[in-house]
């Protein structure tokens, strides 16, 4: 790459550059030579957009957290659906292929990183509120809406870290029963 791209980089190139090798190769390729490598450009295009690599990393777990909300805000896209769909519709949302490998990538982070631990907390928190309220609408108690909230959740993150390398056909069938189990009565 000549150093006219370098110059063009910007700083969400540079981001989803650490997304791809994040959700491929995991936290401990996060490198600048590793980035510059797949950029193909030199440390010092790096350096023009980031301070180092902790300040990349920051603003990483920022994009990352943006990233949910931008999914999140999906949600009120659904907000008028029936209580059934609407939970079909966050869980196609929250674990589309566009993310799937990512959002098991920054779980992954999150265990040894109080930065990416904290995004990822409030993203949770934000998911569980909306699951939370479409049980609440599908007519259950308070506490149970809870509980089937919580259990819902963890399902998913769970459907997240039994996934193969790619995205399994049939885990949209499964989530769809998943979800006929969790609103029985």
């Amino acid at each position: 790459m000549t150093s006219g791209r370098a110059s063009r980089l910007t700083v969400d190139d540079w981001i989803q550059a650490g997304f791809a090798i994040l959700a491929e190769e995991g936290i401990k390729a996060l490198k600048i030579d590793r980035l510059c490598s797949r950029l193909g450009v030199t440390k010092g295009s790096f350096y023009w957009h980031f301070k180092d690599i902790g300040s990349y990393r920051s603003a990483l777990v920022e994009a990352w957290g943006e990233l949910r909300d931008d999914d999140r805000r999906q949600f009120a896209a659904v907000a008028d659906l029936p209580p059934r769909e609407r939970l079909s519709a966050m869980m196609a949302v929250l674990v589309s292929p566009r993310h799937w490998v990512l959002e098991r990538a920054m779980r992954e982070w999150a265990r040894t990183d109080p930065a990416a631990a904290a995004s990822v907390r409030a993203a949770d928190r934000r998911v569980l509120s909306a699951v939370r309220r479409a049980f609440l609408d599908y007519g259950f108690d308070p506490e149970e809406a809870d509980l089937r909230a919580h259990a819902t959740f963890a399902a998913g993150v769970g459907f997240l870290h039994l996934a193969g390398p790619a995205p399994d056909p049939r885990a949209l069938a499964r989530t769809e029963r998943f979800l006929d189990l969790m609103l029985a009565r």
